[in-house]
């Protein structure tokens, strides 16, 4: 890498362009399914930004519509901007979206742009984007996450049993679409795996109060589940709380992937309302966002696990003071080799960032990616 360090002061955003590109899902006939959603494909809206002869990128996965909402509200805010600071730039993007809505697309949109805007800063500077931020770590513990409700026991076992033989020392199933099935599928998992691994599961906020209850003994006395995530709807604050206290002492609640704004955090931790925080880069206001949350978790003495998006994730997280690991999943894992060069694959169950390339390391394969193109132009 170049030892000459460019003055980025003078430096602006010349352009931006919005892609989407929508991929269907590998699930049996066509669909996947959790606790509470079934869904036919995935989304990624690509944000490219450019200066200096670079191009930063940066994703989120959602609907079609937070690609237009990019275009329309942010690209006019961003182009002519410093590349120097990326977290000046987000705040000018918060506030553009004020009366247009911050959470939700108006969020994942920012998280996009925000993720390319220190993307290109590190590749001005030739730098991987982890030398560019406050890094605490070299890699991030990975769990293996998919072991979707519609999936076969032979599906779910195999999945769930390859992340294990990875060295991936802990898996992910979800649950409680269909309560009553859940034993046997836990029981299959656990004979799959061993006793060693760990297992978690991730219900979507498909239950209950008292019916989490009842299940989270359960999950903990029968097969050692040790993380159970969002066993209630992420915006029942109050159940959590219950769930944290009154549930196994070594069964972590966990939420926070639908954080969108600091404020969302703020109220999953006050409290608090998890035993472990998430974050989601490409929900939760970008990179940027990813440091305000690590912040304010390791303030009330939380871990931090992030949520999917694992070729920005691996990155990122690595500045993370109290990091505990990312959610390997298995649609986003398809997806990003599908569209990118430079994916990193789990070694001795973590992601350790590529530090010969600059930024994230990676480059979009447009052959590839235009035949699931949905959104933009078209790019030679």
């Amino acid at each position: 890498m170049s030892a000459a360090v460019p003055d980025l002061t003078a430096c602006r955003i010349d352009s931006v362009d919005v892609h989407a590109f929508e991929v269907p899902t590998d699930g049996p006939d066509g669909t996947e399914q959790d606790g509470t959603l079934e869904w036919e494909s995935t989304t990624m809206v690509l944000v490219r930004v450019h200066a200096g002869g670079r191009t930063g990128i940066g994703y989120t996965y959602g609907d079609v519509s937070v690609a237009s909402f990019a275009e329309s509200k942010l690209v006019g805010v961003v182009q002519g901007q410093s590349v120097a600071s990326p977290s000046a730039v987000w705040h000018l993007m918060g506030r553009q979206i004020r009366n247009a809505g911050r959470p939700g697309v108006g969020a994942m949109a920012v998280s996009a742009v925000d993720v390319a805007l220190w993307d290109l800063k590190a590749r001005l500077l030739d730098l991987p984007l982890i030398h560019l931020l406050p890094a605490w770590h070299d890699r991030v513990p990975v769990y293996g996450s998919g072991g979707f409700t519609n999936y076969p026991l032979d599906r779910l076992t195999d999945q769930l049993g390859g992340w294990v033989e990875q060295g991936i020392p802990r898996v992910k199933l979800k649950t409680s679409r269909d309560p009553e099935r859940d034993p046997q599928r836990l029981t299959a998992v656990r004979k799959a795996i061993g006793d060693e691994p760990e297992i978690f599961t991730d219900a979507n906020g498909a239950l209950g109060r008292k019916q989490a209850l009842y299940w989270a003994r359960r999950f903990h006395d029968e097969w050692d589940v040790r993380w159970f995530e969002e066993p209630v709807s992420s915006a029942d604050l109050e159940g959590l709380r219950m769930l944290c206290e009154r549930g196994p002492e070594r069964l972590e609640i966990a939420a926070g992937e639908y954080a969108y704004t600091t404020r969302d955090f703020v109220n999953l931790v006050d409290g608090p309302a998890v035993d472990c925080l998430q974050a989601d880069v490409t929900r939760c206001g970008g990179i940027t966002g990813v440091l305000e949350a690590a912040g304010l978790a390791a303030a009330h003495h939380l871990d931090l696990s992030a949520h999917c998006a694992p070729a920005v994730s691996a990155h990122a997280f690595c500045a993370v003071r109290r990091l505990r690991h990312l959610e390997y999943f298995h649609d986003h894992v398809r997806l990003e080799r599908l569209l990118f060069d430079g994916t990193l694959s789990p070694d001795g169950g973590a992601l350790r960032p590529d530090t010969g390339r600059p930024g994230l390391g990676l480059e979009v394969k447009w052959p590839d990616a235009e035949r699931y193109r949905v959104y933009g132009p078209r790019t030679t």
